[in-house]
């Protein structure tokens, strides 16, 4: 059973002591008793030095090989475990290693602490890897400082998805029909791609990574209160996607197919080989997917008496084949200097038809007209990404540099004709009325990055962290939408003829003090970000440059109590810029009668995020609580109009604030060796304030999401899994968005004498996850308005992927046994 003396991040409320009471007894059956000696110890690699964090610590029984207890490795290799009087022995092991085994050592009350010194794991060798098994399980979740960690290979629902379907299963993150991802309900969340920013979630957001294969994704870390030590952007906390990448001698690799339905076929492989200084990496990834999606809404529009009805309903059809490939290298001049140069190349190639039809009612008088509209969209989409990074660490334990230089280089072309033609209620055309519409779209980006980190001990277990990043940022939106004559000539909309330059640089400098005692563990850091950004419309003259500086502090403190309890109060300062799609002016008409665009004139919002939590870690499993606070002005939100005629537009506006806060608990628990179960709960209030926009701005809500996810081991070895979700229904500004729930289920099995693994999976069983919302307000000319809709971006989904894995162990979970038992 893996477990870590260090918790998760923290909230704040007036309630703490009452829920950490009841954390604390919920379960006094599972808890350990009695008094505890504690065996401590560091797992470092033999032939780099280097600290391997996360690796399983066992503390076994002389007499009769059963498990005492057991733990993780923390960042830097250090590990913790408490255990009566006694003998034992430990096994350590770590996936691409060789498990070293301790000699018989005896624990006695007399003396309250055991060393076992620096542990050395030597990497294995490809022909030994079969014999090196694991007796427990590492838990797919793990805890750090200032993190979470979930490892992606463990979930069967992961299998043959995307990274969007991967972070929808994930504890605190939940994903929207149009892949928006939202951290504890916030869509402000900063994405990385192991560790920096990538084209991926660049200019499309969260929506980017449903062309990231999921079988390229090692772990998922989510950072709820980032230090100091991360850029400041997004409010929420910061999602960090770990792509695979081995370093283990020799030839290695794991390679996977999938089929699914609705059409869903693709391939990925991950290689690796390593040759005394020089270590080769390859990541490629490949799919082809059919996405069907659906949705409707109704609109009352009631003016002078009046009420017009319009009846929306829509089926859309998105055909796309999605590259993805990362290589690189790392040369070793000696084991503690390292460099790492990769490539990462994502083309897309998608076409996307949508028809709506739009049925025009007068309350009195019944249908008036109905009208077809019909998209047909041609996108192509290229990322590519050139890095160079460089690590160097010196003889004295933690002391580290870090430097890493990237350019990011994107475009996108995107060609859009509508055809709309309305028609009588006795279906007769109207000539006069029809149209033929063409949207052209290209878009460039280029970013630089550069970065610097560097660790410097001080002391005994302290430790000064400073470092530097500049962003030079470079987009343009080049558009032109307008009605098309028959001779190809396209006559422009008022307002979507322009060519927008977005500019943003952004310079930072940070630094941490953190260091720890037998029972604290602390860090404060200071980070100061200085922000210019100018934007363009061209063809207008129209200029917009802003530049501010800012300063963002950062403090985390863990107590560790006795019986295997820890506390951690957190504290950090965010920032949302406004970015690209933000600003833009350019308004998409795919739906003529609900359109979307950005908000040159956007401020910047910054929040507050407090934390304070608990964990408790049990015989059976852990149980983690946080109270979170976050105190954000200028809140950013996007608001609907409608004017006279129905024609709805939404851009994002500033509001004048928003307080949040919440508790959120998680639980892992092992109640037979058959049965694993992890459940998370999410409860929050939002309170926001757009009385600066509008009087009637101002609203409060409560809202709470809950999943559980139940993993059982069948005869025959047959892993089956069952995860449940739902979202409770909350408040907006201007209405509300109902619940949301569905299920997931999941079967594998290991084949080829545990070389493969065969997974068929269900991912929303039911077919229920519906987005639904309602919009209500009054429109510029006093019209009042009323609108429901519901949408299923993503339909019930059925994949079956076989894996195969060459010369790497089998993954956790899997029934094992010591070696030479």
């Amino acid at each position: 059973m893996a477990r870590s003396l260090l918790s998760n991040n923290w909230g704040v409320g007036s309630a703490a002591c009452v829920l950490l009471l009841l954390l604390i007894f919920a379960l006094p059956g599972m808890a350990q008793s009695g008094k505890t000696v504690t065996v401590r110890g560091k797992v470092v690699d033999t032939q780099t030095g280097q600290p391997l964090p996360y690796a399983s610590v066992g503390l076994f029984k002389s007499g009769d090989n059963g498990l005492a207890t057991g733990n993780i490795t923390d960042e830097t290799g250090l590990f913790a475990l408490e255990a009566p009087s006694g003998e034992y022995y430990a096994l350590v092991e770590f996936m691409g290693y060789k498990a070293v085994k301790t000699p018989v050592f005896r624990l006695t009350s007399e003396k309250p602490e055991h060393q076992l010194g620096t542990l050395r794991l030597q990497p294995s060798a490809a022909t030994a890897l079969d014999e090196v098994v694991v007796q427990a399980e590492k838990s797919s979740m793990e805890l750090s400082l200032d993190k979470k960690i979930f490892n992606v290979g463990q979930d069967l629902a992961n299998a043959g998805g995307s990274a969007t379907e991967i972070l929808s299963n994930i504890p605190s993150v939940s994903v929207d029909a149009e892949g928006n991802v939202k951290l504890r309900g916030s869509e402000n969340v900063r994405i990385l791609i192991d560790g920096k920013p990538s084209g991926l979630v660049s200019f499309k957001g969260g929506s980017g990574l449903q062309q990231l294969q999921g079988s390229l994704i090692e772990k998922v870390e989510i950072i709820t209160n980032p230090s100091a030590r991360y850029e400041a952007e997004g409010m929420s906390g910061i999602i960090n996607i770990v792509l695979k990448k081995e370093r283990k001698s020799g030839f290695n690799g794991s390679f996977e197919v999938i089929a699914g339905e609705p059409t869903n076929y693709g391939g990925a492989a991950n290689v690796n080989y390593r040759h005394k200084k020089v270590n080769f990496f390859l990541n490629y990834g490949l799919a082809y997917r059919v996405s069907p999606s659906e949705g409707s809404l109704y609109q009352e529009l009631t003016a002078d008496d009046t009420t017009s009805i319009l009846r929306q309903s829509y089926d859309t059809r998105v055909r796309g084949f999605n590259n993805n490939i990362r290589g690189g290298l790392d040369y070793f001049f000696t084991e503690t200097s390292i460099l790492t140069a990769s490539y990462m190349f994502r083309r897309s190639d998608a076409n996307r038809i949508r028809n709506i039809r739009y049925e025009d009612y007068l309350a009195s008088q019944g249908l008036q007209s109905y009208t077809l509209r019909k998209q047909d969209e041609n996108e192509d989409e290229v990322n590519a990404e050139y890095a160079i990074s460089y690590k160097k660490t010196f003889a004295r334990e933690g002391q580290e540099l870090n430097a890493d230089f990237r350019l990011l280089d994107y475009w996108e072309s995107s060609d859009q004709v509508y055809t709309q033609n309305t028609f009588s209620p006795e279906g007769a055309p109207d000539a006069a009325q029809a149209l033929l519409q063409r949207s052209l779209n290209d878009e460039y980006e280029k970013q630089y990055l550069t970065q610097i980190d560097y660790v410097q001990p001080i002391g005994e277990n302290g430790k000064l962290e400073a470092g530097l990043r500049s962003s030079f940022r470079d987009m343009v939106n080049d558009y032109l939408v307008g009605n098309q004559a028959a001779d190809g000539e396209i006559t422009p909309l008022p307002g979507l003829d322009n060519y927008f330059i977005y500019d943003e640089n952004i310079n930072a400098i940070y630094g941490i003090l953190g260091n720890k005692t037998e029972k604290f563990t602390y860090q404060v850091g200071l980070r100061a970000e200085h922000t210019d950004v100018k934007t363009t419309l061209r063809e207008t003259n129209e200029e917009n440059p802003r530049r501010y500086t800012n300063l963002f502090p950062s403090a985390h403190i863990t107590y560790n109590l006795p019986k295997e309890h820890a506390l951690q109060v957190s504290y950090s300062r965010r920032v949302r810029r406004p970015v690209y799609f933000d600003l833009s002016p350019y308004f998409t008409l795919s739906d003529s009668r609900n359109v979307m665009g950005g908000n040159p004139n956007l401020d910047p919002e910054f929040t507050n995020a407090f934390e304070l939590g608990h964990i408790k870690y049990y015989e059976l499993g852990s149980l983690s609580s946080t109270l979170f606070y976050r105190q954000t002005t200028d809140k950013i939100a996007t608001i609907r109009r409608v004017n006279s005629e129905g024609i709805a537009t939404l851009r994002p506006e500033n509001l004048l604030a928003e307080d949040a806060y919440g508790a959120e608990f998680t639980g892992s628990f092992t109640p037979a060796a058959w049965w694993k179960f992890d459940q998370s709960f999410n409860f929050f209030r939002a309170i926001i304030d757009g009385s600066n926009f509008e009087e009637n701005f101002s609203t409060e809500t409560y809202s709470w999401f809950a999943r559980h996810t139940s993993r059982f081991t069948l005869p025959k070895d047959i892993d089956f899994q069952v995860r449940a979700n739902y979202e409770a229904p909350q408040k907006t500004p201007q209405g509300s968005q109902k619940s949301l729930y569905y299920m997931d289920l999941g079967l594998s099995k290991d084949i080829f004498n545990r070389k493969g693994t065969i997974t068929l999976n269900v991912l929303d069983v039911f077919n229920t996850r519906i987005n639904r919302s309602v919009y209500e307000g009054e429109s510029i000319e006093g019209v009042a308005f009323y609108t429901s809709s519901k949408s299923q971006g993503r339909r019930r989904q059925l994949n079956l992927t076989l894996s195969y894995r060459l010369h790497q162990a089998a993954p956790a979970g899997a029934p094992k046994t010591l070696e030479g038992e």
